[in-house]
């Protein structure tokens, strides 16, 4: 079955992810794209990840996760190459209202990590429900040269106009109008 695509606030949420090398790292600066109430919690921490936390204002717990750790989190990242592990925080988590992901173990997570594109407020994600991640990445890439760079400063404009002008049919009107001219506008010669 696939994975239901959903966007969340991470604003208000408490993010753990247990692990402290590359596979860490990589879901780590993806998540500073969205969060950084974020805890790094293993017994050895990359020498990255410890300079991103340094640079983000990140917690940095250096020991062996224990039963109880993943409690007060609202997301656990489980970024390991010890299944039980993966098994044992998933087990863990169930009752508790905490959204798991174990890395490369599609058996023990609520959620995946899309590869995305991310433009300002435009986030485009690209999913195979964990069947082929490179094929994600790499269609990614492609779209990803396809955007106008403009995109943000348009995106900008929008959500100004949004605060400014009043709800309503004529304001959905004139919005779909001009995000219609941007789009023939910018794919116009590509």
């Amino acid at each position: 079955m696939s994975y239901f695509p959903a966007y969340i606030d991470l604003n208000s949420k408490k993010i753990l992810i247990v692990g402290g090398g590359n596979i860490a790292l990589e879901k780590l600066e993806k998540l500073l794209d969205f969060s950084q109430d974020i805890t790094i919690l293993a017994t050895k921490i990359d020498k990255q990840i410890y300079s991103l936390a340094k640079s983000y204002n990140l917690n940095t717990i250096e020991k062996s996760y224990q039963v109880g750790d993943i409690d007060g989190f609202d997301i656990v990242i489980v970024a390991t190459d010890t299944i039980d592990l993966h098994k044992a925080i998933y087990s863990e988590s169930r009752g508790k209202g905490i959204l798991v992901n174990s890395v490369d173990d599609t058996r023990y997570c609520d959620f995946i990590f899309p590869s995305y594109i991310k433009r300002g407020d435009l986030i485009i994600s690209f999913s195979t429900s964990g069947a082929s991640p490179a094929f994600a990445k790499h269609i990614k890439r492609y779209f990803q040269n396809i955007i106008p760079p403009e995109t943000e400063d348009f995106l900008k404009k929008m959500k100004s106009l949004r605060e400014t002008l009043p709800k309503g049919k004529e304001r959905m009107r004139e919005f779909d109008k001009m995000a219609k001219e941007f789009i023939d506008k910018a794919f116009k010669n590509r």
